[in-house]
């Protein structure tokens, strides 16, 4: 039987870009309302940009089962929002003189170990290359983790806190386009699935 020139789509709650992006929105959004005026465009455009991030990849999730191209445009939309988000955080500590933290500092290591996953709880499903988590995994990673930390550490702790955590959405972003336009130039989109279907289709119909 044919397999269909509509593949499953949709699931990205699995996808670890999508929780890390999530947890980025629920930060900034905590982060806006207690650090930043909210009657500024400031405000509003930081929300808008981490909400953009994480409904991007929504967006071209639902997309991929009929176009890739329009899954990789959304993805794409979805790491530059990311990007903007991440140069408002520089610079609310650059203004105030604050430092930002090093890759390889302490507090930097520490931020990325309190979301590490055992090794191999992490999974590539198919040939896009979509980094999920397996289906056993008992407790994703959620804003509950960084909560206790965001919400009691000073201002400047934080918004570090939140540049990590952007660092780690826009790598795992970069990631999955670089699959996604692998996968695209070695399968194609919708129109040469379509091809493909109607072939296999013929050659059922002929044996």
């Amino acid at each position: 039987m044919s397999q269909g020139f509509i593949p499953p789509h949709g699931g990205y709650r699995n996808l670890l870009s999508y929780r890390k992006a999530e947890i980025v929105y629920d930060a900034t959004v905590w982060f806006c309302n207690r650090y930043v005026d909210r009657r500024s465009r400031t405000h509003d455009q930081m929300v808008q940009a981490a909400r953009s991030g994480k409904q991007n990849i929504i967006e071209g999730s639902q997309a991929s089962g009929t176009s890739k191209e329009t899954e990789i445009k959304l993805t794409n939309v979805a790491r530059a929002s990311l990007e903007e988000l991440l140069a408002d955080y520089c610079d609310f500590l650059r203004v105030r003189g604050k430092p930002r933290w090093e890759k390889d500092s302490k507090e930097a290591v520490y931020v990325r170990r309190l979301g590490r996953q055992k090794p191999g709880t992490d999974r590539t499903n198919g040939t896009d290359g979509k980094r999920t988590l397996p289906e056993s995994h008992p407790s994703p990673e959620s804003y509950a983790t960084y909560k206790p930390f965001i919400e009691t550490r000073p201002p400047e702790v934080v918004a570090n806190i939140i540049i990590c955590l952007i660092h780690q959405a826009n790598y795992l972003l970069d990631r999955q386009l670089s699959q996604l336009e692998t996968a695209f130039l070695q399968e194609g989109g919708l129109r040469e699935r379509m091809t493909r279907a109607r072939l296999q289709e013929r050659n059922r119909q002929r044996s």
